[in-house]
């Protein structure tokens, strides 16, 4: 079955880079948006693929910008040291890059999870990541923003989404966009899963 996994993600990053776009404009701000129903979220939910987080996503001065896009962990409020999956890129030929970015889950409620994250024209590709058995734990995920278009500053880390696993039988809503809430859910969930963002100035000849 794995190797389904393995065919169907490599199929969808494919899908995924030669389906960007991008555009020309003098709007200068940076702009994120939740896309829910997305052909990538429903060809993930046809394929019964697992979890995608999908989102419109509008770089103005592509060229002289770089994005960071990173899952973090948490095991019982305990971060890992090292990003789960991390996507950086920047310094496009274009002057505004505009198109899909998001974080996929491939077979999350196994031991064989693969994971990806992708923007306009770039992705990772699918890897495996070590996890512990999965025994009376349920499950959960969300959009840490709202379905507004929302602006992102230079500079700014922002949380997208959040996949979250607890023991027992019942989970806890949680106010996304409360730092309170967020630092409380970390501590209190058996794991937690952080989809974040960072945009900084960076022209090309800077190292």
């Amino acid at each position: 079955m794995i190797k389904n996994y393995f065919m169907f993600s490599t199929i969808l990053f494919f899908f995924l880079v030669l389906s960007s776009g991008c555009t020309n404009s003098s709007d200068n701000i940076v702009t994120i948006s939740v896309n829910s129903d997305s052909e990538y979220v429903n060809t993930f939910e046809d394929l019964n693929l697992g979890v995608l987080y999908d989102f419109d996503f509008k770089l103005p001065n592509a060229d002289k910008s770089w994005v960071n896009l990173w899952v973090e962990r948490y095991y019982y409020g305990k971060k890992e040291s090292k990003p789960l999956t991390h996507l950086s890129y920047g310094n496009s030929p274009n002057e505004v890059d505009e198109g899909h970015l998001g974080f996929g889950m491939i077979n999350p409620n196994s031991e064989d999870t693969l994971v990806f994250v992708y923007g306009p024209g770039v992705s990772t590709q699918p890897s495996i990541i070590e996890d512990e058995s999965k025994t009376d734990i349920i499950s959960s995920w969300d959009y840490a923003i709202g379905n507004e278009e929302i602006e992102l500053e230079l500079g700014e880390t922002k949380i997208l989404a959040v996949y979250r696993e607890t023991e027992g039988n019942s989970i806890s809503t949680i106010d996304l966009q409360d730092e309170e809430s967020v630092n409380r859910m970390i501590k209190e969930d058996a794991m937690v899963l952080l989809l974040k963002i960072k945009i900084e100035e960076k022209n090309a000849n800077q190292n």
